[in-house]
């Protein structure tokens, strides 16, 4: 237990911009995330045990990578940025990976929803 207390957050170089070491920490959260996400559906339909030590590995580095990046960035940036992310990711591994498609209507609500929180993240905040 001790190890885990002197586990160092994540560094990176003064000379990245802030907007670089957000949209870093987003993708590594949202790979993460999908990793884990992927691990659990293999665990569920099969029970393996490499998936789900694969899927509680991917949790506990994604917790660390998070809790560095919010040493650099805003809270609710990275988690929205990290959510759109993550959310095009698992309706692509869905369809390339399971085979799920999606009907028209609900792939358009989709656009719609991902582009709204794309807003959220991207929009200048007031002074």
């Amino acid at each position: 237990m001790s190890a885990l207390r002197s586990l160092p957050l994540l560094h990176v170089p003064e000379s990245w911009p802030l907007p670089v070491v957000a949209l870093a920490a987003m993708a590594v959260l949202a790979g993460l995330d999908l990793l884990g996400a992927v691990a659990a559906k293999h665990w569920a339909e099969d029970g393996s045990l490499v998936a789900l030590g694969g899927g509680l590995a991917s949790f506990v580095v994604l917790f660390w990578v998070y809790a560095s990046s919010l040493r650099y960035a805003e809270l609710a940036v990275v988690t929205m940025g990290w959510i759109v992310l993550l959310q095009v990711g698992i309706l692509l591994v869905d369809r390339m990976h399971f085979g799920s498609t999606l009907p028209t209507g609900k792939l358009v609500a989709v656009v719609i929803a991902l582009t709204a929180q794309a807003y959220l993240v991207l929009a200048p905040s007031a002074p």
